[in-house]
């Protein structure tokens, strides 16, 4: 009976008589002594049992709890004559309202918890909701002043141990929970496993209780992140770098995820973020060296000298690099932050595919030791439509990676856009209820409450696998770039930024009111940060540090030819008659119990008659041919795509199901015990986020074979700013190698325009930025050789 109990709202308000976390429904007997003698619990349990076989049996009063009960209905109406215990002072009524309460606040508390540094936006922006602020107090539910020193009943409701609480307690734990500086948005997750958990966490007494060195951590960490945007903006007034003024609570929340997250087993996170913020970063998160970052603004990243790398280059504000950190608890985790272009949530199905690859290539099929972590936009992520493609591949077994946490760097704006102009919900964060996902708002001017949260966010996601969002109400105090007017737009909104104080100042006040630190060690700490930066700034000015492929290739990918490097006009590309007869066995096999379609009999018996005469190879058996002989060498292959297993065309036939009780044999896993891993695997109905995908696996590593497969070559204008932007353009502007090969099936079948072509022509212009060489006559002989060499290549 436990999974009839699939809601908050039934749980909440039946909990003084059904306890959910027994397998069976218990009764309450502290309430219902006159009923069951106090002693009975398992009567209800045999009630509803009853009442399931025959409702008729048992008096009509019951009715309309059981009912509830199956169709889990928000509100019940007992109708039951329930009398409390003689020593104790409230009515069963009287729980139930508190219970009400409860449930209210937990539900829709968020809405009014302070949230916004500015005291503006968040306010206009649910000017709709002031209509529920009295389901919050506790005068709603037909109580007084007089009864807070009273006891009521409210059984592990609150998750602070204690069944009997005072109204004055109950009204102090929800309000210190859900009205403060955070806004915690669970009751829309499916699983009450995981609401009962994060309910826990967030009223806990000492959710919010730090130490003093844990609060220098965060001093510090905020201290670097602002320091870093101040030190830019002397250093170089008139430079664009997208800073993070207003935000620097996101780098130490980020700290404070990274160091809980490697305690529980996170060895690699793959990063993906837009511009704002990213310098900052790079610097104070991935360990970019300040001086490097440094000289970037003083020497172009385009030079052509000896070891330096060629191409367009990329403004310093797109760029990404990996390293392996020594975090502040002493653990190592390698970061790595993706390049990424201006198309902010472009990258995240990049960095969603490369921790797929990295999850694979070190066999954490537990999900643990690598993880995504994306930084967004609070505009972008309400409006661009892959983030919903790329929370769309969530929980898809070939896709998924066991959660990643998103934090939403809110500024409140988008560009000149006002949030009221730019979505209809009250929150950017609203598109991941799509998946369950658990949402937590913080006030970025409560560097404490960021850390918390985020270290929340990131124990969420390691026990319990599912993406996390944190939304950090923040704001920006420049306009969209340094030298952008932000007044001709949001003149109240600046004016208000204008006098407003830096977080770093309002922690440091905080932390001298409640005598946590004193202001010596304060400005100690402070005065470190700047001597660093100040030393680093130094030594770019001093030193050259030119941009090479060691700073931007992982170790995989050493020894891969540039673009720029010549390559080889010949390759050994012959397969010995042996391993082609094995993997011939292997297409034309499948286990004697396995009731075979006689459609794909007659595939595999035509498959017979080309290896044995050696003629007639059609393109699907050519493809598994190549397929094959390269597992038999070890090598990964990968290949997806919508309906991919069996084909546009039926021209594949990767994957056999079962007739009778459709499983599944896929004949290129069984070529050879030591051969390399085979993936097919059907997409769900995206082009952008899943080419992105498969190009964030490729990235990983060159030595493997992954493919897209377009349901038909015309739809990959779908996923045309993948093709643009990173995979036509990736390494030219920075430098990064993709292996991803892409397959545009079309016919001209008189299907149309839409299903005729997959116009090479565009995707050859994309590559077309040297001068047109036409070969001589002698040259005619080899130029197709030549050229499909050099494309391989």
């Amino acid at each position: 009976m436990h999974n009839l109990f699939r809601t908050p709202v039934l749980v909440r308000t039946c909990h003084t008589f059904l306890r959910p976390h027994t397998p069976s429904i218990r009764f309450c007997s502290r309430l219902v002594e006159t009923v069951f003698n106090g002693t009975n619990s398992n009567a209800l349990e045999q009630m509803y049992t009853q009442w399931k076989e025959n409702p008729s049996s048992i008096h009509s009063s019951w009715h309309s709890l059981f009912q509830s009960v199956e169709h889990d209905l928000q509100d019940i109406t007992l109708t039951v004559n329930i009398t409390p215990d003689a020593s104790s002072n409230f009515s069963a009524d009287e729980t139930r309202r508190i219970l009400l309460m409860i449930h209210a606040i937990r539900r829709r508390g968020h809405l009014f918890a302070d949230l916004d540094p500015l005291g503006i936006c968040h306010k206009l922006t649910l000017s709709n909701y002031q209509s529920l602020a009295h389901e919050f107090d506790y005068k709603f539910y037909g109580f007084s002043e007089a009864d807070l020193e009273r006891n009521f009943y409210v059984g592990d409701s609150l998750s602070v141990g204690q069944p009997i609480m005072k109204l004055s307690d109950i009204v102090e734990t929800l309000n210190r929970a859900y009205f403060g500086k955070i806004g915690v948005e669970t009751r829309h997750l499916l699983s009450k496993v995981q609401k009962e958990w994060l309910a826990q966490k967030a009223e806990s007494k000492d959710f919010l209780t730090f130490s003093k060195e844990e609060k220098k951590h965060i001093l510090v960490d905020l201290a670097r992140a602002d320091r870093f945007e101040t030190f830019l903006a002397r250093k170089h007034p008139a430079v664009k770098r997208f800073g993070l003024e207003g935000g620097e609570s996101a780098i130490v929340g980020i700290q404070s995820l990274l160091n809980r997250g490697s305690e529980l087993g996170l060895e690699s996170v793959v990063i993906g973020m837009a511009h704002r913020g990213r310098l900052n970063v790079l610097g104070n998160v991935v360990g970019k060296p300040l001086e490097k970052i440094f000289s970037e603004f003083e020497v172009p990243t385009t030079q052509n000298e000896d070891n330096v790398v060629e191409g367009t280059g990329d403004v310093k504000y797109h760029l990404g690099t990996s390293n392996t950190v020594t975090l502040a608890n002493g653990k190592k985790v390698h970061l790595s932050l993706t390049a990424n272009p201006s198309h902010l949530e472009a990258v995240n199905p990049v960095v969603v595919g490369k921790t797929r690859a990295k999850q694979h290539w070190t066999g954490d099929t537990q999900r643990i030791k690598s993880m995504g972590l994306m930084i967004h936009g609070d505009a972008a992520f309400a409006g661009q439509g892959v983030v919903a493609e790329t929370f769309a591949l969530n929980d898809l077994r070939n896709y998924t990676v066991g959660g990643c946490v998103h934090i939403i760097i809110n500024n409140q704006i988008g560009f000149t856009t006002d949030p009221r102009f730019s979505r209809f919900t009250p929150y950017p964060s609203d598109v991941a209820k799509m998946i369950g996902a658990p949402i937590f708002h913080v006030n970025g001017d409560d560097p404490e409450a960021v850390s918390r949260v985020c270290r929340l966010a990131i124990e969420y996601r390691m026990k319990h696998h599912d993406d996390v969002v944190v939304d950090i109400f923040c704001y920006r105090r420049h306009g969209h770039n340094e030298s952008d007017e932000p007044t001709f737009t949001q003149p109240l909104m600046y004016a208000k930024i204008k006098t407003h104080p830096t977080t770093l100042e309002i922690y440091k006040n905080k932390l001298l009111q409640e005598n946590s630190l004193t202001k010596e060690e304060i400005d100690a700490e402070i005065a470190k940060v700047d001597e660093h930066l100040e030393s680093r700034y130094q030594l770019a000015k001093s030193h050259h540090y030119p941009v090479k492929h060691s700073d931007w290739l992982e170790n995989r990918w050493q020894g891969i030819k540039s673009a720029w490097a010549a390559s080889a006009t010949s390759w050994a590309t012959a397969v010995a008659a042996e391993k082609i007869e094995l993997v011939g066995k292997a297409l034309c096999s499948y286990p004697s119990t396995f009731n075979i379609h006689r459609g794909i009999n007659r595939v595999i018996e035509a498959r017979k008659k080309m290896f044995e005469s050696g003629k007639g190879f059609d393109w699907g058996t050519a493809e598994a041919l190549a397929f094959g002989t390269l597992l038999l060498d070890n090598h990964h292959v990968r290949l997806s795509g919508q309906d991919c297993e069996r084909g546009t065309f039926s021209h594949r036939h990767a994957v056999y199901i079962d007739s009778v009780n459709e499983d599944a044999y896929v004949p290129l896993k069984h070529v050879s015990p030591a051969q390399g891993d085979f993936s097919v695997c059907n997409s769900n109905l995206s082009e952008f986020a899943c080419l992105g995908f498969e190009l964030g696996y490729s990235l990983e590593d060159p030595n493997c074979l992954v493919l897209w497969e377009a349901q038909f070559g015309d739809f990959a204008n779908g996923a045309q700013i993948i093709t643009d932007n990173f995979l036509s353009s990736g390494e030219q502007k920075w430098h990064r190698q993709s292996g991803l090969t892409l397959l545009l099936p079309h016919g001209y079948d008189g299907q149309g325009p839409e299903h005729s072509s997959a116009r090479l022509e565009r995707f050859l212009e994309l590559c077309d930025d040297k001068d047109d060489v036409f070969p001589s006559h002698e040259q005619t002989a080899r130029q197709e050789h030549t050229i499909n060499m050099q494309v391989v290549n």
